[in-house]
């Protein structure tokens, strides 16, 4: 029965995530309100553990990560993904500049050792604030060992709410385009459309099976034997390149090749109970912190994260138009390094949904900013982050 209780209440607070996103058209995200409901929740009447409960543990998550990743890839081609080369420079150096802002700035305000255990979290995920709070530890540096953690939960409820605006400003700007260009032969907008139609006419499945047995569970061993495939590579390499990186290129590569099919988790009906699974495993992360910790640090956690993104703002406005993207978007790539993947992924579908007034404008604006954000956050959560908390850790 308890287990029962927590899936209805994580559920619950999906629901309610979605309801607000839709009543505001998306200017206010679903994961945020759905963050607040965690949060309220783990520092009042929740158990710490609740996401556990709800089935939703670390083995399901290591599973549900591989196979959205590759799902992901079948939602873009390869040329598109080779072209967000753009992307990942604007997302590393919007990076660099929130180290370099940071730095400066920050220890004119606080200690040295403050300011460097949490710029690594601040530039990415989980994994770096963990290694920075066991750095800490390891230094004998107890009074900031809630400061990676809580740096970690707070800049993402900040980044949404930013990075939605921003990228429903994109959206606007690119649905006009996409008005005005749509009919005339010589623009980009037909000509991508052209070309998008020419590679789906090109694609022809591997398998030409009879109906009966192109069946959900047969897209899921598929998609499953590429991501056993990718996490074997990854092994192979020595974690060189992230596996999850590897999962998204072999999913766009097994994609061209007609080995999965477009949107494969969907039509096997299983990507909304992964994906909700996944957010609700980063929403658990939430319990890590009570009131009185945040209390104590939570003028350092806000001041240091305006700093880094007014560092990340400014190296996006400089560097846009050199590699060919608006403000709006350079500086969306840049704000990745705040939450990362599945996070990008919900903010750009939400937008790009609520924007279009059409299947085909929700199309192009997809086409336009999903893969763009999906890379920039692999380069800045998943890779850089990682490094910069491991050189972090010596400067302790």
């Amino acid at each position: 029965m308890n287990y029962l209780i927590a899936f209805t209440i994580v559920m619950v607070f999906m629901l309610i995530g979605d309801w607000v996103s839709a009543a505001t058209k998306a200017f206010i995200p679903s994961i945020f309100i759905t963050a607040v409901c965690f949060v309220i929740g783990f520092w009042t009447i929740l158990p710490k553990d609740i996401v556990s409960q709800a089935s939703f543990n670390t083995q399901f998550i290591g599973i549900g990560i591989s196979l959205l990743l590759v799902h992901l890839g079948t939602l873009m081609n390869l040329r598109e993904l080779l072209d967000q080369w753009k992307a990942v420079c604007i997302a590393l150096l919007g990076v660099c500049g929130t180290l370099i802002f940071t730095l400066i700035v920050g220890t004119l305000i606080f200690d040295w050792h403050t300011v460097v255990a949490a710029i690594p979290p601040l530039t990415g995920g989980l994994v770096a604030a963990l290694l920075m709070t066991n750095g800490l530890k390891a230094a004998g540096i107890t009074t900031l060992v809630a400061l990676p953690v809580s740096m970690y939960i707070m800049h993402s409820m900040i980044g949404y709410p930013l990075t939605s605006f921003l990228l429903r400003k994109e959206g606007h700007r690119l649905v006009n385009k996409y008005q005005n260009e749509k009919d005339d032969p010589n623009s980009d907008v037909s000509k991508m459309i052209h070309q998008e139609r020419i590679e789906n006419e090109k694609k022809k499945p591997i398998f030409n099976l009879p109906n009966q047995y192109q069946t959900p569970v047969f897209i899921i061993v598929k998609v499953a034997l590429v991501a056993l495939l990718s996490n074997w590579v990854a092994g192979l390499m020595n974690g060189v390149i992230n596996a999850n990186v590897i999962c998204l290129i072999f999913g766009v590569i097994a994609h061209q090749l007609g080995f999965l099919e477009d949107n494969a988790l969907d039509k096997a009906k299983v990507f909304n109970w992964l994906m909700y699974g996944l957010l609700a495993y980063v929403f658990s992360q939430l319990s890590l912190t009570t009131p009185k910790v945040i209390g104590g640090i939570i003028i350092q956690i806000l001041v240091l994260i305006i700093l880094g993104i007014i560092g990340m703002f400014i190296a996006s406005f400089l560097l846009a138009r050199p590699f060919g993207m608006t403000k709006n978007m350079a500086f969306a790539c840049s704000l990745t390094a705040l939450f990362g993947f599945p996070a990008d992924f919900i903010l750009t579908t939400e937008v790009c949904h609520s924007v279009a007034s059409n299947d085909d404008e929700e199309a192009y604006l997809t086409a336009n900013i999903l893969p763009k954000m999906l890379v920039g956050g692999f380069a800045t959560v998943s890779v850089a982050s990682v490094i910069i908390a491991s050189i972090f850790l010596k400067l302790l």
